[in-house]
């Protein structure tokens, strides 16, 4: 079996998972997939294994695998995981990160981070978390990096549906971390990524709502390939 192949799959499937092109709770019909992406039956159900294993896609006994839920407490927990997550790398990072490593940062976000001007949803998205992982980096801990980048596959549909009304606040924001991080100001830099990233229960409940709007569409896809609303 092509290593390079069950990657192929894994990367095709777990786009669609992360973008809720499979349903919420339906289960996903193996043959037509197979069929689609002509793949035999073992490399995916490795690829799909895989899936399972970042709680992308659920497998129950004897049914299959399922599209993970879209509810609004494992969002918010996610969330919440996150904010516990970034926090204690920003404090970290004041203490760990090297002069020239958090120049770094500041040269990636004024590259990518200052102007949304003629970006996507998706792409403002990719952007915002670039960064976020670039604070985790500064910790040098891999296992924090891996954790982060797991949670953000998991909740990155809320964040396109979420992105498009905190663009100007987003930018702000980070400029705040990041002047924090060049101070090495560990409680300022924690408590502004505190307010940044988490969202109360009613916000997670209301982008919930529009997400599933957003999936029942005819073509959800044209809503985060949009350009962002008055980028800068």
């Amino acid at each position: 079996m092509s290593e390079g192949r069950v990657e192929f799959l894994y990367q095709t499937l777990k786009a669609r998972a992360v973008g809720f092109e499979f349903r919420p709770g339906e289960r996903i019909n193996e043959g037509m997939v197979a069929k689609e992406l002509n793949a035999s039956r073992t490399p995916l159900r490795e690829a799909m294994n895989r899936l399972v294993a970042e709680q992308l896609v659920e497998f129950r006994s004897g049914q299959g695998f399922f599209c993970r839920a879209l509810d609004p407490t494992s969002i918010f927990e996610l969330y919440e995981m996150r904010m516990i997550i970034e926090t204690a790398a920003a404090r970290r990072a004041c203490q760990r990160a090297t002069t020239s490593d958090i120049a770094a940062l500041r040269d990636q976000l004024e590259a990518d981070g200052l102007t949304t001007a003629g970006l996507t949803i998706r792409e403002v998205v990719t952007r915002d978390e670039a960064f976020h992982l670039g604070i985790a980096r500064l910790v040098g801990n891999s296992e924090v990096v891996r954790h982060l980048d797991r949670i953000n596959e998991r909740i990155r549909f809320i964040r396109w549906v979420d992105m498009g009304r905190r663009v100007r606040t987003t930018k702000g924001e980070h400029l705040k971390i990041m002047e924090a991080l060049e101070a090495r100001d560990s409680e300022r830099a924690a408590a502004v990524l505190k307010t940044h990233v988490m969202r109360r229960m009613d916000e997670i409940v209301a982008a919930v709502r529009e997400g599933y709007s957003n999936i029942f569409m005819a073509d959800p896809e044209e809503l985060f390939d949009r350009l962002v609303p008055d980028g800068d």
